[in-house]
């Protein structure tokens, strides 16, 4: 049992690290996912009332079916607006099939969260209870921070060199099909979503993830070097 331990100890450790900037970014992208702030910001930023022709309520309005869409159970989303004074269906078949797979894609998201996050709990419960190795769990955290932060700022610096091929390569990654090429003069997704906005969201969800790693590593920086803990 004791040379399992051996083992087993370390094991948890470094998968704790490495699960950490998987649980930080996607708690970001969920996050921003599911932040009307975000989605206004957009819409004021980049005038997408004057590109639509919808008005900032009926915007609003989008906004909030695309987030109960993406965490509700309908399989195809249905958003009505109004527009120069009549309904008007917003998405045409193919940003709906699309949609369907960005809905699957945030799906997964929330299953790696729950399941790192799950991980991450039970770790730290687990070296704070049971092992009682405080500094175990500050060597997790701190190199779990670390390692974030790297993969945060060689993202950035892709991201800042070439935005647009990083929006490529992610889309040809993410979906099997080409349903996620629309035409910014037809589709009202593209229209409402210009890539401007995705480069902000991305900066901002590599931000949230930075910090999450700054304050957490610091926490294990804290564990590490308080005198009285087990090693």
């Amino acid at each position: 049992m004791i040379s399992m331990l051996r083992f087993i100890k370390p094991a948890s450790q470094w998968l704790f690290s490495l699960c950490l900037p998987v649980l930080l970014l996607t708690a970001s992208v969920s996050t921003a996912a599911n932040c009307p702030a975000l989605y206004r910001y957009g819409f004021e930023k980049y005038d997408i009332s004057r590109v639509t022709g919808l008005a900032p309520a009926e915007l609003d309005k989008a906004a909030t079916g695309l987030i109960g869409y993406f965490n509700g159970n309908e399989e195809y989303i249905n958003i009505v607006v109004e527009k120069d004074g009549q309904p008007f269906q917003l998405f045409n078949d193919k940003e709906v099939t699309h949609l369907k797979d960005v809905k699957g894609l945030f799906r997964l998201v929330y299953k790696v969260l729950l399941g790192t996050g799950v991980y991450a709990l039970v770790f730290a419960a687990v070296s704070l209870f049971w092992w009682r190795e405080k500094r175990r769990l500050g060597k997790a955290l701190f190199f779990g921070g670390g390692l974030t932060l790297a993969v945060m700022a060689v993202t950035g610096i892709i991201i800042a060199i070439d935005f647009d091929w990083f929006f490529l390569q992610f889309h040809l990654f993410s979906f099997a099909n080409d349903f996620w090429m629309l035409d910014p003069a037809t589709d009202y997704l593209i229209m409402m979503f210009p890539q401007g906005f995705w480069l902000d969201a991305a900066l901002a969800c590599a931000a949230a993830t930075a910090a999450g790693a700054v304050i957490l590593g610091g926490a294990g920086w804290w564990l590490m070097r308080k005198k009285g803990l087990n090693a």
